[in-house]
């Protein structure tokens, strides 16, 4: 059937419904806006589906798994462990992805957001077509926030059309664990899933262009990460190396690779493929409407999300900043707002990001450095992870916690966290700097004892030069 081609209107639409998408769309129906999400894939985007929700799912599998096989320190024997990893695999999709994407869309509709399943293109200012199974359909807008996020770059001699080469959601999705894995990209994805696969018994090798992995920590926070893969799990990290390309044979793949003047193979059944991601904003007809992009393809907005066009909204990924489901929902809110009216502005100051790896590591607000670039005077704090009795009690010591503060009050300007828990201890940090807190109010807040935001609070006392643990 083909739906006839009359023009439909619409209020306030929004093109994704990952976690920018979805967020945007509930904050504009609780304005009072009449909001229609169009989706072209699934609901939830490739958060939910294919990125930052599988991926921890399977990075605590592996530290089960992991656990399970070695507790001697604990006093903890076990016989041969076995996996079933399709098991795992369905354990990953259906009782974690699908009840979380079941429940965005329950939401949206809760909200009284109409969803529509299609592919959109912008034709003008004001107007839109959504392609479906039925046809093609035409729709005028008040106003529309593009959340369209990002898809993983593909590299020379490493193409994704190969069954050997991975991006991430190959990663996430394969049917066996590998015996052997090659990870071209030391970032936060890349780190994670080499860190997952290797606790399953998978040996890993990590090819990194850049002189460390982890671009974006600070160098003591990234030592301990690489000494929990050279120790604990066996992966081999080489640094300044330039992956070449990469060639399928009868069980696997050869990838060649040059570092330090030397050409070097090495065989694995899979190579994955983390570089990076480029916006999604291709085939859009975004410029076509007069909305303005940069050089690499990003969309120019403003401080509430609004583009070149004033009817047209940008956010997540395909926006300047990094690429953070929790940024994307946070642009969502203020662009929603923004649009009924309201005067706010995205302020990233206490932005925290977290990359899941054994310890968790993860930061919020200045750096030392970054803080002085900025022109404060700053003095940094740090406190091992090891005085503090829950990590004790974890058997997880290795890290520690900083705090930057002014000099002349005490104010938290920025924190760093490598330490087990480190995901849920920087919330307080970021709490800390989007408040304004100094020192004496973290020290004059009473914190649960056995905990890991313990350590926040000897941080500070530290700071204050009234260090009682240590």
């Amino acid at each position: 059937m083909v739906v006839a081609d009359f023009t439909e209107e619409l209020d306030t639409v929004v093109i994704g419904s990952g976690p920018g998408g979805y967020v945007a769309a509930i904050r504009a129906a609780q304005e009072g806006q009449d909001v229609t999400v169009i989706e072209r894939e699934f609901i939830g985007g490739v958060c939910l589906n294919v990125g930052c929700i599988p991926s921890k799912a399977l990075i605590n599998a592996g530290h089960k798994y992991h656990d399970a096989v070695d507790s001697k320190d604990l006093g903890i024997t076990t016989g041969d462990v076995e996996i079933d990893f399709t098991k795992t695999q369905k354990w990953k999709d259906n009782r974690v992805v699908k009840r979380l994407t079941k429940g965005v869309e329950g939401l949206l509709k809760k909200n009284g957001v109409n969803i529509i399943m299609g592919e959109a293109y912008i034709n003008g200012p004001n107007k839109l077509s959504v392609s479906t199974e039925d046809g093609k359909q035409s729709y005028s807008f008040n106003n529309l926030i593009v959340a369209t996020g990002s898809s993983p770059i593909e590299i020379p001699g490493f193409s994704f059309k190969s069954d050997r080469v991975l991006d991430s959601t190959g990663a996430l999705n394969l049917e066996e664990i590998p015996e052997k894995l090659v990870v071209v990209g030391g970032g936060y994805i890349g780190c994670e899933l080499a860190g997952a696969y290797a606790n399953f018994g998978t040996e890993v090798t990590i090819l990194e262009g850049a002189d460390t992995i982890l671009g974006g920590f600070d160098k003591d926070m990234v030592k301990i990460v690489e000494r929990d893969f050279k120790k604990n799990k066996g992966v081999d990290v080489v640094t300044k190396a330039k992956a070449k390309s990469a060639e399928e044979t009868d069980s696997g793949v050869k990838v060649t690779y040059e570092a330090k003047d030397e050409e070097k193979t090495i065989e694995a059944d899979y190579v994955l493929v983390t570089v990076g991601r480029t916006p999604n904003t291709d085939e859009l007809g975004l410029e076509a409407a007069g909305v303005e992009l940069d050089d690499r393809n990003l969309v120019k907005v403003d401080k509430q999300g609004r583009t070149s066009v004033d009817s047209i909204w940008a956010i997540g990924d395909i926006v300047a900043g990094a690429a953070l489901a929790h940024k994307a929902s946070y642009e969502a809110k203020v662009a929603a707002e923004a649009i009924s009216g309201k005067k706010v502005e995205v302020d990233y100051k206490a932005m925290p990001a977290v990359a899941f790896t054994d310890p968790e590591i993860a930061i919020a607000g200045y750096s030392e450095q970054e803080a002085k670039d900025a022109g404060l005077d700053v003095k940094a704090t740090k406190f091992p992870i090891g005085g503090n009795g829950r990590a004790l009690s974890l058997n997880a010591t290795d890290g520690f916690i900083r705090l930057i503060t002014t000099k002349e009050d005490n104010v938290i300007v920025g924190g760093q966290v490598a330490s087990v828990g480190a995901s849920d201890i920087i919330a307080e940090i970021a709490l800390a700097i989007e408040s304004g807190m100094n020192l004496e109010d973290i020290t004059l807040t009473v914190h649960a004892h056995p905990t890991l935001p313990e350590a926040v609070m000897d941080t500070a006392e530290a700071a204050l030069d009234q260090a009682i643990h240590i």
